[in-house]
């Protein structure tokens, strides 16, 4: 079974628009519809990212912070 899909917008008065494919002429088919969501800019979360999580390791020296951890850890 081939499928065949197409990007096309459903008019004002209901109506959908299929490009001509004289393949699936006189023929019965399945139609599902699936609305496109927008897709949100990655630059707008990076920087909601950054507002969140920004100053959450204040200290310069987090390697002494990593050697304390990992001492305690494998004691």
């Amino acid at each position: 079974m081939r499928a065949f899909k197409f990007n096309t917008r459903i008019s004002k008065d209901g109506t959908i628009h299929l490009p001509f494919t004289p393949s699936l002429f006189n023929q019965e088919v399945e139609l599902i519809v699936v609305p496109k969501h927008e897709k949100k800019s990655g630059k707008k979360a990076g920087k909601k990212f950054v507002e969140q999580w920004a100053g959450f390791l204040n200290s310069d020296d987090t390697d002494s912070s990593k050697l304390d951890y990992l001492s305690d850890k494998y004691k």
